[in-house]
């Protein structure tokens, strides 16, 4: 059953201990909503491994694996090619979870093979732009200007200069099927990505967009609005990879970067100057991404 195109059944229920406001709830929430109880997930060390629950208890309505930080795709690997010997007639979908650090850090190498070895997977990195789970430190997704444990403020600066490591990009160099950003203030592009997902031979990468109030320090009830505004300002486009075809699915780039930094204390110290640098970088690879979609139909 779906209310407004959204599908009612739940798969996560109380008792969770999910930071309020937290994203990565959202994003497991629709996950499962769409791959329904016929699903498999696996989770490294990361926010969620603890969410759930200790065992043996768990508010997720699905088989549930934890596995080492660097092993989440050759874990659902090894579940995918588990499911084919046992010669399973239903279909059974299989998710690695896990975020930024286990994704585009220490979990990459494993996340490279699974793809090159063509695993029937869906891989989703809930992105919340920093170690969340072990206190916040930098990972190579965390954005332009932002404070953390690791990069603290000081005199000289401290806070990470360099842009976000572009995981579609490297993703789609291996040529995967398919891959797409999802973002959960816009939940029918959310599910409408899931479901094709779930319906790709091969693997699938999905990279989500995971707001997450203690670390980027505001107050958890704007969480949806700055989903919106970071797509908005074109930080966090919309878009999707299917057989090397590039499609934008949200071209509305009207608001500024700093609508969307001076709502979040990781950024209140940053400068006019610096935040207008992060600006052109944003427009940079805004017109990047329009371009590679015009490129990828010619």
């Amino acid at each position: 059953m779906k209310r407004a195109g959204i599908p009612t059944e739940e798969f996560i229920y109380s008792g969770h201990t999910a930071c309020p406001g937290c994203g990565a709830m959202l994003v497991a929430r629709y996950l499962l909503k769409v791959l329904g109880k016929n699903t498999i997930m696996n989770i490294p060390a990361c926010c969620f491994a603890a969410i759930p629950g200790t065992f043996p208890d768990t508010c997720l309505g699905i088989p549930l694996l934890y596995n080492a930080f660097e092993t989440t795709a050759a874990t659902a690997s090894g579940v995918e090619a588990a499911l084919k010997i046992k010669g399973k007639k239903e279909k059974i979908t299989v998710v690695g979870f896990a975020g930024d650090g286990g994704t585009a850090d220490i979990g990459i190498q494993a996340l490279s093979g699974a793809i090159e070895r063509g695993h029937e997977i869906i891989y989703v990195c809930y992105d919340n732009e920093a170690y969340m789970n072990t206190g916040m430190q930098t990972s190579s997704l965390t954005p332009m200007g932002a404070t953390t444990t690791t990069n603290p403020l000081g005199k000289k600066g401290g806070w990470r200069i360099r842009n976000k490591k572009k995981m579609m990009d490297i993703v789609a160099a291996h040529d995967i099927p398919y891959a797409a950003t999802v973002n959960p203030s816009y939940p029918m592009d959310f599910i409408r990505k899931i479901e094709k997902a779930k319906s790709i031979k091969g693997p699938s990468y999905i990279h989500a967009y995971s707001v997450c109030p203690t670390g980027w320090r505001y107050q958890p009830e704007i969480g949806l609005e700055l989903g919106r505004l970071a797509t908005e300002t074109g930080i966090f486009p919309l878009y999707e990879y299917e057989n090397g075809i590039y499609t934008v699915n949200y071209k509305k780039k009207t608001k500024e970067v700093m609508e969307y930094y001076k709502l979040q204390g990781r950024f209140r110290h940053l400068s006019e100057e610096f935040i207008k640098e992060v600006q052109a970088v944003i427009d940079k690879e805004w017109q990047k991404l329009l371009y590679k979609e015009e490129c990828s139909r010619k």
